[in-house]
């Protein structure tokens, strides 16, 4: 029967060699270990597995953002855009932002300033 670190071995090699990015889709690219058996020797918590699949992972979007920054797509060109922003940025970027400030006016009131907007906003109805 073969060892934990056997396992392991063969399994990053799947990773790399299939662009696997998820725990999951490591059994449908390597058939050599069951998945309940994958958990019983308790590979899904093997960091060398994790951070072959991060690497994957972020090899992968690095790759699609610089074709993204490389394209005359308007529409991959706003993705990585949104994706690269500053808050302040995604606002001005965005359609669907609503500004629901009160524009610099305080609403800190007194008790006498309170009913006076009560009364002027109920007398515009």
């Amino acid at each position: 029967m073969r060892t934990f670190e056997q396992y392991e071995k063969e399994i990053i090699k799947a990773i790399k060699d299939k662009n696997i990015f998820t725990g999951n889709m490591i059994f449908t690219f390597y058939s050599g270990i069951s998945r309940a058996h994958y958990f019983v020797l308790k590979l899904n918590e093997s960091d060398h597995i994790k951070n072959a699949l991060d690497d994957n992972k972020n090899r992968t979007k690095h790759s699609m953002l610089s074709k993204w920054y490389k394209s005359d797509n308007a529409t991959l060109q706003m993705g990585l855009m949104k994706l690269i922003s500053t808050s302040e940025e995604l606002k001005k970027l965005s359609m669907q932002y609503t500004d629901v400030t009160t524009k610099g006016e305080s609403l800190n009131y007194t008790e006498e300033e309170r009913q006076a907007r009560i009364k002027k906003l109920s007398s515009k109805q």
